[in-house]
């Protein structure tokens, strides 16, 4: 299938490329049970006719090694499962289910369901109990949670706003034809039917949300369910400028651990990809009485309880980049306990921090070297059976690496499952000291694992068993995974050095190279499986992809390098790799391509309008084009302050240093200098970087007679839905191979 750029006709093969790619499915999450014996994973394959994502379930049953004793017959579909938990004794599951039930498909509705092993226990219709909005799933705010007792199931929901009318109106009125006893039975079922008065013109108020991928959602709830009566209570007394997320119960039930988020600035700023909003550990009491657990000025997220009731989760600095390395901090179950029974407490100094920020690089256990905390979460189920030890799993240079880490002593151990093949391991659940995990690299697609945990300190002698066999993949004969580190000789920063991923021929034929810049910055590239990577590996080209210096992964210096520097420091990496590539591999030089989203789009167009005789082809994905007038339009103005050097602050006056600078480390100031061909696709929906930015740039470069081509799709900033996936990917070839056909 390679070498499509030397055929007369190209677009049936891109089309057969996807379209084979595209039935290669992907794990989405897996579940251990409490005896660790059995495995529930959930997968998702796309599905190109129905216009979306397919998500099933498969069971596995393992023996005392953790051999497949036998799995699912078939698997089953539960794409319309919005949330799942089955419950701490495994007696029910927890279902929030969306259906669509109209001949249409377009009248919503929302099921809480419980389950027993044998039947449905109960169903209850959210949407017509009108009791709150929207039930939250996302990976911010989402939760659905068990008590310890199986007695109540607390979730996340839009708070319910008071309705409202227009100032004028028509109203029924009364029916002068009706005897009086007729009246009177309607007077006594309006009372009985009475309906919340209407605020006359609220209807068009102004109502923050929280940006891109997240529109229409504005202030959340807690919602506790109880089953025996089948009632539902709203949490009160949280302040109207904190939005509870991510909560559960206490191991004995006696309250409620969650984080709140801090909604009390000028602006609500995005949150998706953002690990730097302010925000509190909290605890709720059956008393009604909201604690915070957390310090001040912190970014907190992923509260977990151990099996002896200690309570972990994640923090950083609020403010500054939008990800950074982040510090495993703890709380004892007395510490805890003490803060639910008194009304007078500090728990500043009870927070034990179990992993601190890494700046640069730690030395571990068995002479490894650890770069610090970038995950967004923790496992669901984290611990070891005593609750001494937490597993966790983080981006790492090149690969997502698992972990083992001593509580008390902070001992890290790395238990990836790496020692056969490179690749990134990812800890899905930890039941009865059993790991379930998933594995991939570029060329291998996602495959479970299970993993006896070893005795404290014998991590190391970890061993991993294959539960599910790798899905079926297409042939690429000779395409090789090669990490690049790269490194300034003469440089006098602070941090001189990056690295990249280079995916496909390692020798033969001159091929055409993707160079690829991932978006964020403060994000990173991994050797796992990518639909992306392979699409274009299997049509012949190379890829390049770039974890330049501000990449998370490789120490918290390396984050905090890039703000101040993009634009160069970040352009100057991707120029260097580039060359590098050239150096090291079979790459044909006069075909080198640019390919990048967000920043890695902002990327692009520096580099296009940089070294436009140098690179070929362009194709940018909804780019960062201008800062300046980005700031007043994006979900997360504050990225470009910080990244442009400045601190964020919406008091005071905007200087004109501030605006030129915004402008000065932008790509549209080398917009006139381009030659390369540009394909830009943008999304109608995208709050992050509003789609004028895209269009700004090209007129710029039509006006300069720059070969130009648009795709607008109605999808976010991740152009991620499937029918707006496929037609970007299979458009992206199209418009490199018919670029570099005369090349």
């Amino acid at each position: 299938m390679g070498e499509v750029w030397k055929m007369g006709c190209h677009m049936e093969t891109v089309i057969k490329a996807y379209k084979t790619l595209s039935k290669i499915p992907s794990i989405v999450g897996g579940k251990l049970n409490s005896q660790g014996n059995r495995v529930t994973s959930r997968w998702s394959i796309r599905n190109l006719d129905r216009g979306k994502h397919t998500q099933y379930m498969i069971d596995y049953f393992l023996d005392t090694n953790l051999k497949v004793l036998s799995e699912s017959e078939f698997a089953v579909d539960v794409s319309h499962e919005m949330l799942t938990a089955v419950s701490p004794k495994e007696n029910y599951r927890a279902v929030i289910r969306e259906e669509k039930e109209d001949k249409e498909y377009s009248q919503r509705k929302l099921y809480l369901e419980v389950w027993t092993k044998t039947t449905l226990k109960l169903s209850v219709d959210l949407i017509s109990l009108d009791i709150h909005g929207d039930v939250y799933a996302d990976s911010e705010f989402g939760c659905l949670e068990w008590s310890s007792d199986e007695k109540h199931i607390c979730y996340i929901a839009e708070k319910k706003i008071k309705k409202s009318e227009p100032f004028i109106k028509r109203k029924p009125v009364d029916d002068k034809t009706k005897d009086p006893d007729e009246k009177m039975a309607d007077d006594k079922n309006k009372d009985f039917d009475k309906k919340p008065t209407l605020t006359p013109g609220e209807e068009h108020i102004y109502r923050e949300d929280w940006g891109e991928q997240m529109m229409g959602k504005n202030q959340t709830v807690v919602v506790v369910f109880r089953i025996a009566d089948e009632t539902f209570s709203i949490l009160e007394n949280i302040p109207d400028n904190l939005c509870p997320g991510q909560v559960r119960f206490t191991p004995n039930g006696d309250a409620l651990v969650g984080v709140a988020w801090n909604i009390s600035g000028v602006r609500r700023l995005g949150l998706i990809y953002c690990t730097n909003r302010p925000g509190y550990i909290f605890c709720y009491t059956l008393t009604g009485k909201m604690k915070k657990l957390s310090e001040e000025n912190k970014a907190v997220r992923s509260p977990r309880f151990s099996p002896n009731g200690d309570l972990v989760w994640l923090q950083r600095e609020a403010g500054g980049p939008h990800h950074a390395c982040h510090q495993l901090v703890r709380m004892s179950a007395n510490t805890i306990n003490s803060v639910i029974e008194s009304d007078d407490y500090d728990v500043c100094d009870e927070i034990s921090v179990v992993i601190d920020i890494v700046h640069n690089s730690e030395d571990i256990c068995n002479e490894e070297i650890f770069y610090g905390i970038y995950c967004q979460s923790l496992p669901t189920k984290c611990f070891s059976s005593d609750g001494k030890r937490l597993i966790f799993s983080t981006q790492q240079q090149n690969e997502i690496r698992s972990y083992v880490v001593d509580i008390e002593s902070g001992d890290i151990t790395d238990i990836s499952n790496n020692k056969e093949n490179p690749g990134s391991t990812s800890v899905l659940s930890v039941q009865a000291d059993v790991i379930l995990a998933s594995w991939s690299n570029m060329t291998t697609p996602g495959q479970l694992f299970a993993a006896k945990l070893p005795a404290a300190g014998q991590e190391c002698e970890i061993s991993w068993v294959r539960v599910s066999a790798p899905p079926a993949t297409p042939p690429t004969p000779g395409t090789a995974v090669q990490y690049l580190s790269l490194r300034y000789n003469h440089e006098d920063d602070a941090v001189a050095s990056f690295g990249a991923l280079y995916s496909g021929r390692a020798a033969g034929a001159a091929c055409p190279l993707l160079v690829w810049p991932h978006g964020g910055p403060h994000s990173a590239f991994c050797n796992a499986y990518s639909l992306e990577a392979a699409f274009f590996n299997a049509l012949g080209f190379a890829c390049l992809l770039i974890n330049y210096r501000g990449s998370t992964g490789t120490g918290d210096a390396s984050v905090f390098f890039l703000p101040s520097r993009i634009g160069t420091a970040d352009v100057a990496d991707c120029k260097l790799a580039t060359e590098k590539a050239i150096e090291l591999f079979p790459i044909n030089e006069e075909k080198l391509l640019l390919y990048g989203g967000s920043h890695g789009g902002f990327l692009v167009a520096h580099l296009s309008g940089l070294y436009s005789g140098f690179y070929s082809v362009t194709v940018a994905r909804n780019p960062v084009i201008d800062l300046a007038t980005m700031y007043n339009t994006s979900d997360i103005a504050d990225w470009c302050s910080i990244e442009a050097g400045f601190p964020f602050t919406e008091d005071g006056p905007n200087t004109e240093d501030h605006l030129l600078a915004l402008r000065r480390v932008s790509p549209i100031v080398h917009a006139h200098k381009v030659t390369t061909p540009t394909a830009i696709m943008l999304g109608t929906k995208d709050k992050r970087v509003p789609y004028y930015q895209g269009l700004e740039y090209s007129r710029m470069l039509r006006a300069n007679g720059v070969n130009t081509k648009v795709f607008m799709y109605e999808d976010n900033h991740s152009l991620s839905s499937l029918p707006v996936e496929m037609d970007n990917l299979i458009n992206a070839a199209d418009w490199f191979i018919s670029m570099i056909k005369d090349k």
